[in-house]
């Protein structure tokens, strides 16, 4: 191709257009359900194999092996394990509300597992299914060719009962995204009924009727009524969804809650799992151990720490940090007509089935109209047939081409005793010849059959037949007869999946949020008095009880002890880095003091490089000095010092290569400051700002070398040290160092230790 050649087609053009038709597929053919019969292809095309292989809610199973290979070799070129997984999910009563599939065999549990290989599992219709497939014989949708124009497939099943609500949906397309929950029969053909008699009810009247979601799996909604009126109007919104449980009593005043119902997706094992990681981390201390006694239901047993615990506080604990509780979000983004997706609200779901319905039945009417003409055409021919039987087979005898004697013959006035000529539904014999149909009928007549063929039997079907047609002239002629015969088939639905049966119970019950009141972890605690000790290296733990700290404490070879403190199992304990962020660990969380205890940085994300300054107990309402190595710092609320997660708190911001040094409660109303030249400095406290997080401001000014330690004081007490032969000395004037904040000092009075410290 010659390169000054043109292009064809623009490369933008080419590639647009391409990806549009791959997103319109994936909308349309993969993603998005129906709004008419709630289903996608895939699932449709299973039902309908299915029922090609006249696979019954009565009859018997077949290899699920063989149903997935004809779905994917009739009607769906795709994989057979996509096939066989969208199947099995049809059947996994925990997943759809009414299920469409009948499964024998393993097809996955509430745990999570997979189904076992389709070559291991049989599979049949449900009567759900049936009546979402009833009327496909009788011309109630439009067919089209499967994807190598072999066969046909329906478009969309005729549906019996808003199937799309009933089951749910999820999906991922491509921009877009739908997530229905399932809902109670019972209740979405009430508000179909509704919308028959009212079509213009008002919201509040229809979200009454259908107040929420019905899981499959149970549990308590707890959302707002408002929010879920919100959530109906718009087709938007998210529904609260709490595991249900109860309080079992046991001997000697203990109990352990037992829950029974799980929310709605929630895989029982993984949610296991999450309750045993809260126990280990202590996420909820009230939380003592948890066992899976489940069977064929749900059993899970949560054990307290103590007994006197209280259950609703350790639940309401418990729905905070896993799947105990969870919000359903809810996007009914559907194919209202088959082909354009759209957010619907519930009212726009309900009377796009109700319009489908309605042209259903309009079908199957006329189909069955056609079908009595028909039959009133060859009963026509039955009884010219029978007037002059004879002559008829005389002409079957012995004529060459019996069909055009019969339909050339002019046929007599003779009428039986019983019919006159008033009653006769044909044109009248000798005015008119039969038709092609009522001269086949005649030939394919068994011989048998003539001794039925008399008078009344033909004056009663005739008769049946003719009212019937009557009563379907009247039906399509009439919309308000439509819309009563759609309300009696919708009768007929409720009951057979009603609230009175089994499969339709309500099973998610409504219930008011209870907010109870969310205590702090370390409120929720027993208070027991524990030593915490820290080594050089990094290793903590807390002993129980408070022991001497100046005690004999055992380490790890080549390490020794740098911090022990007494506190409580209710306390925090803040960490001080060198990169000056503070980390908080509960008491209750440290490990027990008969090993070596953890490293601090398992527990924390305390950088290798960065050393552990200080470990203090959290004090609230106090308030707290920080520096660094340069000589900056400033006051910081003790409260401000807390943090919520492993990453711990940046409050001391640092310039690179320099580090924290020091932070310490602030007891008095001036500072004292000492560099390393051993000048010292006192200067009030106001001088200082109170800060949140930063740099800081100058505390010092040093020619060289930077800050060695600092402490508060008051004034009018002097300051106390110890010298190096460890006696107490005490300097009561201090003028002779008290300046402004950021002066260079003067040197440290005689005495003073060695090492620059005050403490």
């Amino acid at each position: 191709m010659p390169l000054d050649a043109p292009l064809a087609e623009p490369l933008r053009r080419a590639l647009g257009e391409r990806y549009l038709q791959y997103a319109l597929s994936t909308i349309m053919h993969r993603a998005l359900p129906d709004a008419r019969d709630g289903l996608k292809p895939v699932h449709r095309r299973i039902l309908f194999a299915m029922r090609e292989l006249k696979l019954t809610a009565t009859g018997g199973f077949r290899k699920s092996a063989k149903i997935s290979g004809d779905v994917m070799g009739n009607y769906h070129p795709h994989g057979d394990s996509a096939i066989y997984d969208a199947m099995a999910r049809l059947a996994q009563d925990f997943n759809v509300r009414y299920p469409l599939v009948d499964g024998q065999g393993n097809f996955g549990n509430i745990d999570g597992d997979n189904p076992a290989a389709s070559r291991y599992t049989e599979a049949r219709l449900t009567a759900a299914a049936e009546a979402l497939l009833d009327g496909l014989a009788e011309n109630a949708v439009d067919f089209r060719p499967n994807y190598d124009g072999t066969l046909e497939e329906p478009i969309v099943l005729p549906a019996a009962f808003p199937n799309l609500l009933a089951n749910g949906s999820s999906g991922i397309a491509v921009g877009m995204a739908t997530n229905i929950p399932p809902h109670n029969l019972d209740e979405l053909i009430s508000g179909c009924q509704a919308l028959i008699k009212d079509p213009d009810l008002p919201d509040d009247d229809l979200v009454r009727l259908i107040p929420g979601p019905d899981f499959p799996t149970g549990g308590v909604i707890v959302e707002p009524r408002e929010s879920i009126l919100e959530s109906y109007r718009t087709g938007r919104g998210a529904f609260r969804l709490r595991a249900r449980w109860e309080i079992e009593e046991l001997t000697r005043g203990t109990w352990q809650v037992i829950v029974t119902e799980i929310p709605y997706q929630v895989a029982k094992s993984k949610l296991i799992e999450k309750l045993a990681e809260v126990i280990q981390l202590k996420k909820v201390p009230l939380l003592g151990d948890v066992r899976d006694e489940s069977a064929d239901d749900v059993r899970i047993v949560l054990e307290p720490r103590s007994k006197n615990v209280d259950p609703e506080q350790m639940m309401g604990m418990l729905m905070r940090v896993t799947d105990l509780e969870l919000r359903f979000s809810m996007n009914m983004n559907v194919l209202i007509d088959g082909r354009t997706p759209k957010v619907c609200s519930l009212r726009e779901v309900l009377r796009a089935f109700l319009d489908h319905r309605r042209l259903v039945l309009q079908r199957r009417s006329q189909h069955r109209l056609d079908k009595i003409d028909h039959r009133l055409e060859v009963l026509e021919g039955f009884i010219i047939a029978y007037l002059n039987l004879d002559r008829v087979i005389d002409i079957i005898r012995y004529d060459d081409a019996p069909r055009d004697a019969l339909m050339r013959e002019e046929w007599g006035r003779t009428f039986p005793r019983a019919m006159s000529e008033a009653d006769y539904v044909g044109p009248p014999p000798g005015e008119g010849e039969l038709s092609e149909v009522q001269a086949e009928a005649i030939l394919n007549m068994r011989l048998r059959s003539l001794r039925r063929l008399e008078e009344l039997e033909l004056r009663k079907e005739r008769d049946a037949l003719l009212k019937e047609r009557a009563a379907l002239d009247d039906l399509l002629n009439s919309d308000a007869r439509q819309w009563k015969r759609i309300g009696e088939e919708l009768e007929a639905v409720r009951k057979q999946f009603g609230k009175e049966t089994a499969l339709g119970k309500r099973r998610s019950d409504f219930a008011v949020a209870g907010e109870a009141e969310i205590l702090a972890p370390e409120a929720m605690i027993e208070r027991e008095p524990i030593t915490v000790v820290c080594s050089k290296m990094g290793w903590i733990r807390a002993m129980k009880g408070h022991v001497a700290l100046d005690g004999e404490f055992k380490f790890k070879d080549g390490d020794e002890g740098a911090f022990a403190l007494h506190a409580e199992t209710t306390d925090k304990i803040l960490i001080y880095g060198s990169n000056g962020r503070f980390y908080t660990l509960l008491g209750a969380n440290l490990p027990g003091g008969r090993g070596m205890g953890e490293p601090v940085r398992l527990m924390v994300d305390l950088p290798n490089e960065a050393q552990i300054l200080d470990i203090f107990l959290h004090q609230p309402g106090t308030r707290m000095i920080v520096a660094s190595a340069e000589g900056d710092g400033f006051i910081i609320p003790a409260d401000e010092l807390l943090a919520q997660t492993r990453a711990g708190k940046q409050v001391l911001n640092l310039r690179d290569g320099i580090k924290a040094l020091v932070c310490k409660t602030i007891t008095g109303d001036h500072i004292a400051t000492v560099g390393e030249n051993r000048k010292m400095l006192v200067f009030a406290l106001d001088e200082l700002p109170e800060m949140g997080r930063g740099k800081g401001v100058r505390l010092q000014k040093f020619k060289d070398g930077g800050l060695s330690d600092l402490t508060t004081l008051t004034l009018t007490e002097g300051l106390s040290w110890k010298d190096p032969a460890g006696r107490t000395r005490h300097e009561p004037d201090l003028s002779e160092w008290l300046a402004k904040r950021a002066t260079a000092g003067r040197m440290a009075p005689r005495g003073f230790p060695r090492d620059n410290r005050f403490a």
